[in-house]
C-alpha cells in the first residue's frame, strides 16, 4: 500500500480530508478506495451551496466494477467542486491524494475529531 500523507485525516468510508484556511474542508478519496473501485468512469459531485450534515451521503463515484457513495466528513455548505473530475474521472485514479472532489465550509470543525490519522487509517485497511 502506498504511503499515506500524514497531513490528512481519513474517514472510515475512505475519504481523505484536508483542513484549509477559514474552516474550509477539502475532500477526496483515498488511494485504497480508488484501487478497490478500479478505473473511475463517472463522478457525481454535490451541488454548490448544498447544506450537508456530517456523514450525509453527498457524492457518487462509479467505476467499471461498481458505484460507491461518498459521505461528508463535516456539517457545512459545499463551496467548491472540482469540475475537472467530471470530464476526467481518471484523474482520481492517477493521483488520488492530489485530486480533490469538493470543499465544504464547515459549520464547526468538531467532526474532524471523529476522523482517523494516517497510522490508524492504515491499520484499518490492513485488517
Amino acid at each position: 500500500m502506498s504511503n499515506l500523507p500524514s497531513n490528512l485525516k481519513y474517514a472510515e468510508t475512505h475519504e481523505w480530508v484536508s483542513l484549509e484556511n477559514d474552516n474550509i474542508v477539502r475532500v477526496g478519496i483515498t488511494d485504497f478506495a480508488q484501487q478497490e473501485l478500479g478505473d473511475l468512469v463517472f463522478i457525481d459531485l454535490p451541488e454548490l451551496g448544498r447544506k450537508l450534515s456530517e456523514k450525509e451521503q453527498c457524492c457518487v463515484v462509479e467505476s467499471v466494477k461498481t458505484a460507491s457513495d461518498l459521505f461528508s466528513p463535516v456539517a457545512g455548505v459545499v463551496v467548491a467542486v472540482n469540475e475537472a473530475v467530471v470530464d476526467e474521472p481518471e484523474r482520481v485514479n492517477d493521483d488520488p491524494f492530489g485530486t480533490w472532489l469538493f470543499c465544504i465550509k464547515a459549520d464547526n470543525l468538531s467532526g474532524l475529531d471523529n476522523l482517523l490519522n494516517a497510522q490508524d487509517y492504515q491499520a484499518m485497511i490492513d485488517e
